[in-house]
C-alpha cells in the first residue's frame, strides 16, 4: 500500500507538509481497521462527524434504502425532496419556535457563508463581530471571522467590516452597536481547544444583540447533534440565537451542512432579488436520508442521557492517571499536554499504540478528546490506558 500513499502525495493536493498517512480499509463503531485488520480507536470522529460511530446498521440501511430511489434531481428549493423534508421537519421539533426554518448546505463553511448573507440583507447592516480563536471555516467569508493572522495573512482582502471580541469577556461586549448585522459565536470554541461559554456571557451577550438589534448566530457545526450532552449546546444556557448553524455530525458521515432560522428572516432570500442564495447539492437526499437515520438514532436510541456519564469516566481515568484537568463538556474534551512538539509527539505514539487522535488549531499543546457517541466505558477505559502509556513514553524519554 506504500505505492498508494505515494500517489496520495503526489495527485491529493496536500494540506500539511506531514500528513499523517493513516490508511484506513474498514470501520466498524469506534474502530477504523488498516490493511492488516490492526484496529485503532477513532478518538476524533474525524472532528466529530461521525457521531454513531463508521457504518452504523441504521444510517447503512437509511443511506442504501435512498439509494436505491434517487439521488440528486435539482438544485435546492425547487423540487419537492421528501428526504429533506423529513429531515427538517425532525430538526426544528428539537428546536424553539423561533428556529423554525432550515436552508440545507453541504458544509459548515458554507453555513456559515449563507448566514452571513442571511444577516446582512436582513438587518441591512454590514457589520460582523466574532470571537478571537474563533474557528467557523476556511471559505473566503468564513475565513474573514477569524482572528488568527497566521492562518489569514496570505489571502485577504476578506470582508471590511468585521471586529472581535474576546470569548467570555463581558467588557468586550460593548464593541457591540447599533451598526452591528450580526455576532456569530460557538457555544463551545472548537479550535480554542474545547471551551465552554460562560452562562453569564452568553446572557449579557443575548441582551447586547437584543438592545442594539442585531442577530446572534451560534455556530454548533462542532457542538450541536448531541455532543455535550444536549442535542443543541445553547440547551445548556438557555440563551435561544436567531440563527443556528450546523453540519459535521449532522450527516451521519455524510457531506451535509444547514443555517436555521425563523421563517420571517429567512424570507429574505426568496425576494430582491429571487433565488438570494443558491447551492447545487445542498441537502443531497443520501445524505438528509442519514442525517435523519443518525437524528433519530441519538434521540430514540438514549445516547443523549449516556454522554454526562461517559465525560465523568474520561475525567476520572485521566485525572487518576495523572493527567492534567481536561477542559470541555460532555464528549467535546481537550487534554492539555504542554509544547506542540510533545503534542504531536503524543497524538504519534497513541496511533502507533491503535488510537486516533489529534491537536487544535490554536491549542496545539492540547490533546483532542472527540469520540463517536456510542463510546463504551470499556472502549473510554483503553483509551484513557493508550493516552496515559503515550503520555508516560514521551516524558521520560524527554
Amino acid at each position: 500500500m506504500n505505492w498508494q500513499k505515494n500517489e496520495f502525495k503526489r495527485y491529493l493536493a496536500q494540506t500539511s507538509p506531514e500528513p499523517m498517512l493513516f490508511q484506513p480499509e474498514k470501520g466498524e463503531g469506534v474502530f477504523l481497521m488498516d490493511k492488516n485488520g490492526k484496529k485503532y480507536l477513532d478518538l476524533i470522529s474525524g472532528i466529530s462527524v461521525s457521531a454513531l460511530g463508521h457504518c452504523h446498521p441504521a444510517v447503512i440501511e437509511a443511506v442504501e434504502g435512498q439509494c436505491r430511489k434517487y439521488s440528486h434531481t435539482m438544485v435546492y428549493g425547487e423540487f419537492v425532496l421528501s428526504p429533506q423534508v423529513e429531515l427538517a421537519k425532525k430538526l426544528c421539533s428539537t428546536l424553539p419556535d423561533t428556529l423554525d426554518n432550515v436552508y440545507f448546505v453541504n458544509s459548515g463553511s458554507e453555513a456559515v457563508e449563507g448566514a452571513i448573507k442571511l444577516a446582512v440583507k436582513y438587518t441591512g447592516k454590514r457589520e460582523i463581530i466574532s470571537c478571537y480563536n474563533a474557528y467557523h471555516g476556511s471559505s473566503t467569508g468564513a475565513l474573514s471571522l477569524m482572528s488568527d493572522e497566521y492562518y489569514t495573512q496570505g489571502y485577504k482582502p476578506f470582508l471590511p467590516e468585521v471586529k472581535h471580541i474576546h470569548f467570555n469577556e463581558l467588557k468586550s461586549l460593548d464593541i457591540i452597536t447599533e451598526k452591528t448585522a450580526a455576532v456569530f459565536i460557538e457555544p463551545v470554541q472548537g479550535e480554542a481547544g474545547y471551551l465552554p461559554a460562560d452562562q453569564q456571557f452568553l446572557e449579557a451577550l443575548s441582551a447586547k444583540c437584543a438592545e442594539t438589534g442585531c442577530l446572534l448566530i451560534f455556530d454548533e457545526i462542532q457542538s450541536g447533534m448531541g455532543r455535550t450532552g444536549k442535542l443543541w449546546a445553547f440547551e445548556h444556557s438557555g440563551v435561544i440565537p436567531d440563527i443556528l448553524l450546523t453540519a459535521k455530525g449532522l450527516g451521519g458521515g455524510l457531506p451535509l451542512g444547514a443555517f436555521i432560522s425563523s421563517k420571517k428572516i429567512m424570507n429574505v432570500f426568496s425576494n430582491e432579488p429571487i433565488l438570494g442564495h443558491i447551492t447545487t447539492f445542498g441537502g443531497n437526499p443520501i445524505s438528509c436520508a442519514a442525517s435523519l437515520a443518525t437524528l433519530e438514532t441519538i434521540i430514540d436510541g438514549g445516547l443523549l442521557d449516556t454522554v454526562a456519564k461517559k465525560e465523568n469516566l474520561f475525567r476520572r481515568f485521566l485525572t487518576d492517571a495523572g493527567l492534567r484537568q481536561l477542559t470541555g463538556k460532555g464528549l467535546m474534551l481537550g487534554l492539555p499536554v504542554g509544547t506542540f512538539e510533545e503534542t504531536k509527539a503524543i497524538v504519534v505514539k497513541c496511533l502507533e499504540y491503535g488510537l486516533i487522535t489529534d491537536w487544535f488549531l490554536f491549542e496545539t499543546g492540547k490533546l483532542r478528546i472527540s469520540p463517536p457517541l456510542i463510546i463504551s466505558s470499556e472502549e473510554i477505559e483503553l483509551a484513557c490506558k493508550i493516552i496515559t502509556s503515550a503520555f508516560r513514553d514521551v516524558f521520560e524519554t524527554d
